[in-house]
């Protein structure tokens, strides 16, 4: 017998052992859930929508996909200095498939524990595949990281590695030549991405802007060039690359994936001069982990240099259209 949305809903999405979260006041079961930001929060949010055979391989472990469905938006809640508090999940399933939606259901919960964020509401249709996400959170007024405070001569820094992403989708296709330990590296950056919101709380009053890198640096960081009227020039030899990706024998391609390869979900933020002793003490003593990759100019663009030369690249991002 079917499963009407209901039941689906109750079996594998209702927790009713699990406390409703902070601010929850109504959560699954009405026609809205009603929440209460704390006192003197704003509130933050953020939605995606991630489509089989597009944003991951259809045919993957929907425990991991699940965990990469709600780390992604987590990341934007981190791109803006905001702490999690809830969620919501709209799911388009070709089939009401009970092994299929308990795993997916095991791996959201893991994930929506790890970053203390309660699911409040959704929906559930058939169709092909596709995962929508909204996350919510809060950050004090007028602390949010936005992408339009950068200024002239602030440095550009980047947390953690980048072009891990692309990797990690070249070695789920099996496309990558590495021992295993570094393929397994690559694949758990890929489909269970780290949402940088301790490092984004320790930004808030330093950085002057910031997001998160989904579509690559380039792209992403020209954004915030966009919205703060600048341009940036990059480093390409001080880009941070992960031991994995040293291992392969191919420089250029791994330079191109942490350039514009996407996936990343690492916070690419900006420093004016004054502020950068603080967070150069922080790096030093292991508090943030981060990298100066280059600097904001006058002009417009984002501009790559290797060797003091223009680095040419192929493509400057993931494009969704």
């Amino acid at each position: 017998m079917p499963m009407h949305e209901f039941e689906l809903i109750r079996r594998f999405f209702q927790r009713p052992e699990a406390p409703e979260g902070p601010g929850v006041v109504l959560g699954i079961g009405d026609d809205c859930a009603l929440l209460q930001p704390a006192q003197g929060q704003q509130l933050a949010l953020s939605v995606d929508t991630l489509v089989a055979d597009v944003h991951f391989p259809a045919d993957a472990d929907p425990a991991e996909i699940a965990q990469r469905a709600l780390r992604v938006n987590l990341s934007d809640l981190a791109a803006m200095g905001a702490s999690p508090r809830w969620f919501t999940l709209a799911l388009t399933l070709p089939e009401a498939d009970e092994h299929w939606l308990r795993a997916f259901g095991a791996g959201l919960f893991v994930a929506a524990d790890a970053y203390g964020c309660t699911l409040v509401g959704g929906d559930t249709t058939a169709g092909p595949l596709s995962i929508t996400v909204q996350v919510m959170g809060e950050v004090a007024p007028a602390r949010a990281l936005r992408r339009d405070g950068a200024g002239i001569g602030d440095y550009v820094l980047v947390t953690h590695c980048l072009g891990d992403g692309a990797g990690g989708l070249a070695a789920v296709r099996g496309e990558l030549d590495l021992p295993e330990a570094e393929l397994a590296y690559l694949r758990a950056r890929y489909y269970r991405p780290e949402p940088r919101l301790a490092e984004a709380q320790r930004l808030l009053g330093l950085a002057s802007a910031a997001l998160d890198i989904s579509d690559g640096l380039v792209a992403d960081l020209g954004h915030i060039c966009a919205a703060s009227d600048v341009a940036a020039q990059i480093d390409v030899e001080t880009l941070p690359l992960s031991p994995a990706l040293l291992a392969l024998d191919d420089r250029a391609r791994v330079r191109d994936w942490a350039l514009t390869g996407g996936d990343d979900y690492e916070l690419c933020f900006t420093v004016p001069e004054a502020r950068m002793p603080e967070v150069g003490l922080m790096i030093a003593r292991g508090e943030l982990n981060a990298t100066v990759v280059g600097q904001l100019v006058t002009g417009t663009g984002v501009h790559c240099l290797l060797d003091g030369e223009p680095y040419t690249l192929e493509d400057t991002g993931y494009k969704h259209f």
